[in-house]
């Protein structure tokens, strides 16, 4: 048990200091923090994420609502519905939950864009992934911010370490570039082109893998004392699993995060942090 990143843990001490602060601030404002959520259609999987997501902001005083729009919405009216959220004051913060239908999937990065950056709790907006170029991680993604968390609330030195990063996306690679490098360790990033795979993944003194295949990192990988962030969520026969084979490597790496109980917490408890930040921008709270 030692070897194990205790995502859950984590997230549940900050979800319960999140909601002390919650408490204090809206009991002087009174007014609390709300939370959006757009679901477009009926795929279970999104509305199990979002069950989960309106779960856990009641557990720590965040109100929120879910717009869940037909499957067949136009672009158009889809973009009256954000813009809706954007003019309204009660309204705090903004999630629009992913993957889009497939017709409305090619506009995503202009539905992401037109969320009022302050109101953006997913940091996906241009305005909010700029401010991390800088270094600024306020509203940055939320997964991301849960992996430095868990990482530093462990004690685990990033400084001059070689992390290797196994995706490229605006929802974990990409983030997690700048705040890697903002603590001075040295990044590869890598992908479906990536030459000699292997070695980048043996070089790894801190290895993060999302790539959605069940068992894609095993023990003869990696090399000894690493520390795996698994971010991968696949169901096999039914049961959740992430993209190590966790008992391969468990007696070779230095620490590791399991599945589920690892990443996937602390993703949901940033997207509730980021919901705090943006309440506290809107009413001009330090």
């Amino acid at each position: 048990m030692e070897k194990i990143l205790d995502g859950r843990k984590l997230a549940n001490k900050l979800n319960s200091e999140l909601r002390e602060k919650i408490i204090n601030i809206s009991n002087k404002t009174g007014i609390k923090p709300t939370l959006a959520t757009i679901l477009i259609g009926e795929d279970p999987a999104s509305k199990i994420y979002v069950n989960i997501k309106h779960k856990t902001c009641a557990q720590v005083g965040i109100e929120s609502i879910m717009l869940n729009l037909d499957e067949n919405i136009t672009k158009e009216n889809l973009f009256k519905e954000i813009e809706q959220l954007n003019n309204d004051k009660s309204i705090h913060g903004i999630l629009l939950q992913l993957p889009l239908p497939n017709h409305l999937r090619p506009f995503t990065p202009e539905f992401l864009e037109h969320i009022d950056w302050l109101k953006d709790v997913d940091g996906f907006h241009p305005v909010n992934r700029g401010k991390l170029f800088d270094y600024d991680e306020g509203l940055a993604a939320c997964t991301p911010k849960g992996i430095i968390a868990l990482l530093e609330d462990n004690n685990i030195e990033i400084k001059g370490k070689d992390v290797t990063i196994i995706n490229r996306s605006n929802l974990v690679g990409k983030p997690l570039i700048f705040m890697f490098l903002k603590r001075n360790a040295t990044i590869s990033v890598c992908h479906t082109s990536t030459k000699d795979l292997d070695g980048y993944i043996r070089r790894a003194d801190i290895l993060v893998v999302a790539v959605g295949r069940p068992n894609f990192i095993t023990k003869d990988r990696i090399k000894e004392e690493v520390i795996i962030i698994d971010v991968g969520m696949n169901r096999v026969e039914g049961k959740l699993c992430g993209d190590v084979n966790f008992n391969d490597v468990i007696d070779k790496c230095y620490k590791i995060t399991p599945v589920p109980g690892g990443v996937g917490p602390l993703t949901v408890s940033f997207l509730l942090q980021n919901t705090f930040i943006t309440y506290k921008k809107q009413l001009d709270i330090n």
